[in-house]
């Protein structure tokens, strides 16, 4: 048993880097971040899943196809990111270093913004 504590203290120390123990407040609020991160990613996917079930008979095929592959990629990168980003957080703390900028918010609102612009141009462009 206690080769499997050293493995998993061995494994943290390489991954997370520092020997100092947060505060664990922080390491909970950076979990809980991550996790509303992972929340949103989910969310995102399950709008190209309805995307592309629910508006066939309002989009053209290819439009609405290319939407849900945009959302659904959308989706991914910020799944991966959240993870990334919970590791730098997490390595950050425990070293005394700065908190890292995070790129998932500017990637996010990119996806809105071109979301929006493509579905309003489509549904413009339909009605003409």
């Amino acid at each position: 048993m206690e080769a499997v504590a050293g493995l998993g203290s061995r494994m943290r120390r390489r991954l997370l880097g520092g020997d100092a123990e947060p505060d664990p407040r922080f390491t909970l609020a950076n979990e809980r971040t991550f996790l509303a991160w992972i929340r949103t990613s989910l969310a995102v996917i399950a709008a190209a899943v309805a995307t592309d079930a629910v508006m066939v008979d309002v989009w053209p095929d290819a439009v609405r196809q290319g939407i849900a592959v945009l959302l659904l990629a959308a989706g991914t990168a910020i799944s991966a990111s959240a993870a990334v980003r919970w590791l730098a957080v997490e390595r950050a703390l425990r070293t005394g270093r700065p908190l890292p900028l995070s790129p998932l918010v500017p990637m996010l609102a990119l996806v809105v913004l071109l979301g929006s612009a493509g579905a309003l141009g489509v549904t413009m462009w339909q009605d003409l």
